[in-house]
């Protein structure tokens, strides 16, 4: 049996590590972005202030891409020292994907990095401008192979358990890198970075203008954020529906606990707006539902059901009966690799024996498990049901309220009319907003797959290193200090440098007083 303190920390270890990490990385994907699209419009026009906004947003870029590699490098490293279970099981599979966004976009991304800080009087502006989008499309690349890697984690597909090396080993590569889960979270999770990009500019250019400062330029940089950031969250919305579609596909329990659905409802399912889970009653109280949504969104039909929490433990019960025959076969193929029965009945039940090994977290031989011990371990497929269910509502809620608040911003842009104080305040104030719905979708996606470490294959508790708790108290105070810090001198840049403005740092000459509301800002 594991410890399972040991697992707990290793657990919140990641978990601190993995929010921190993606303070960072959305913001990247969407600065990126911006920067091209402004140097484009300097290419296009050789207008020197569109020159000056790329640069200034370019430094601000430079400090989060800086932090952001920081805490990548030293989160991967959890996976020998708290996970060597889960690396020597999966490796073979979830390492190629890192290897990959390391050799071909990190290395990319990074040496382009340095051409947009260091190349503005090195070659011409045009190079440079392909530089900066490649640049863009280097920190895409770098976040897909990451997804590839945590899609496959959600949906373990184009691989199969080896029973002589007791390790998962890749069949179909291409299967592994097609994964719909990992296109799905790839499109979505992009889309959110380029929103906070998008939003990040937005609400600092409004602080510039509701302090008369830099005010051409502060109406550039609100007009591409306001632009860029219309499509972005729209994009958000749209995709994140696919992504949707995708969970109902293949993992149900994370659908079912999403939706506080205990109990499986006629089809097509409704959606329950807000309520209030009760776990211990299996009822979600003060439900408000919308008849049929949750079907068309879940199975984009109106006649499939979306199985409910109680259906789903019923089926864990019987893949984990069917799991224990497949565990009992490969025990014999260890002894004799040439059992044919033993292999005809792991052929026949090894889609199910990484749920025999969910009893191991309650006993050391799964094959002893009586009723009660396969029912307790179905029951522990059920995550926590109202983190998911709130996490996703507010999730939601923001990726609407970006969507109004860009579409407000883009319509004032297109009439030249940024000035209004209250809504300039109400772009400021939503500046933390990306962030939260950000590490929300996080928590959707990883917490809401418990108690997996690989989706139906291996459970967290098996996955964690050979480790005592003071070890793991030691290294997760030391990631907590590390990474606290950098969070503190990232946003201590960032205000240092956005209070700057293009003004303080000599970029452009400070605007003498606002300008009126009919100055054209073309």
């Amino acid at each position: 049996m594991v410890d399972p303190e040991v697992v707990g920390l290793s657990r919140l270890q990641f978990a601190l590590t993995a929010l921190y990490h993606f303070l960072f990385v959305p913001l990247t994907l969407g600065m990126a972005f911006m920067l091209a699209i402004m140097e484009s419009v300097y290419v296009m026009t050789r207008r020197e202030i569109w020159k000056r906004m790329t640069q200034f947003w370019g430094v601000l870029f430079g400090i989060n891409f800086a932090m952001g590699v920081a805490t990548g490098v030293t989160m991967e490293f959890q996976f020998g020292t708290n996970w060597a279970y889960y690396s020597h099981y999966v490796g073979d599979i979830f390492g190629a994907p890192l290897a990959i966004e390391g050799m071909m976009a990190f290395f990319l991304e990074s040496t382009l990095v340095g051409v947009f800080f260091f190349g503005w009087e090195r070659t011409t502006p045009l190079k440079h401008m392909i530089a900066t989008w490649f640049m863009a499309l280097g920190t895409s690349l770098s976040a897909l192979w990451i997804l590839i890697a945590n899609g496959w984690m959600q949906n373990p597909v184009g691989a199969a358990f080896n029973a002589q090396t007791m390790r998962m080993e890749v069949t179909k590569f291409s299967d592994v890198v097609l994964n719909p889960v990992a296109q799905a979270k790839f499109v979505h999770t992009v889309s959110a970075g380029y929103t906070m990009g998008a939003m990040f500019v937005l609400s600092i250019s409004a602080w510039y203008l509701l302090r008369g400062r830099n005010v051409e330029f502060a109406k550039r940089s609100m007009t591409v954020a306001a632009s860029f950031g219309l499509a972005a969250s729209l994009s958000v919305v749209v995709l994140g529906d696919e992504s949707g579609y995708t969970v109902s596909e293949n993992q149900k329990m994370k659908m079912a606990a999403i939706e506080a659905m205990w109990e499986t409802e006629p089809a097509p399912a409704s959606f329950t707006l807000v309520g209030f889970p009760d776990v211990a009653k299996r009822e979600t109280h003060a439900a408000i539902r919308v008849p049929w949504l949750m079907g068309l969104i879940g199975t984009r039909s109106i006649d499939e059901p979306i199985l409910g929490i109680d259906s789903l433990v019923d089926d864990a019960k019987v893949r984990i009966a069917d799991g224990i025959k497949a565990y009992d076969a490969m025990l014999v193929l260890r002894e004799n690799k040439d059992d044919a029965q033993a292999k005809a009945i792991l052929a026949a039940h090894d889609k199910d024996m990484g749920y025999a090994l969910l009893l191991k977290r309650f006993m050391d031989d799964p094959r002893k498990a009586t009723p009660a011990d396969i029912e307790r371990a179905a029951e522990s497929t059920i995550p926590n049901v109202p983190v998911l269910f709130w996490s996703f509502r507010l999730m939601v809620a923001c990726g609407f309220w970006f969507i109004g608040l860009f579409a407000y911003a883009f319509l004032r842009a297109s009439k030249r009319r940024l000035e209004g104080k209250n809504f300039l305040r109400v772009a400021l104030w939503s500046l933390p907003l990306p962030w939260v719905a950000a590490e929300l979708g996080w928590i959707v996606a990883e917490y809401g797959r418990q108690p997996w470490a690989i989706e139906g294959v291996l459970p967290t508790a098996l996955g964690a290193s050979s480790l005592t708790p003071g070890q793991v108290w030691i290294s997760l105070g030391g990631f907590v200090l590390f990474y606290t810090a950098l969070a503190v001198i990232d946003g201590y840049l960032m205000v240092k440098f956005a209070k700057k403005g293009p003004d303080g740092l000599g970029m452009w000459p400070p605007s003498p007083a606002p300008l009126p509301t009919t100055t054209q800002t073309a």
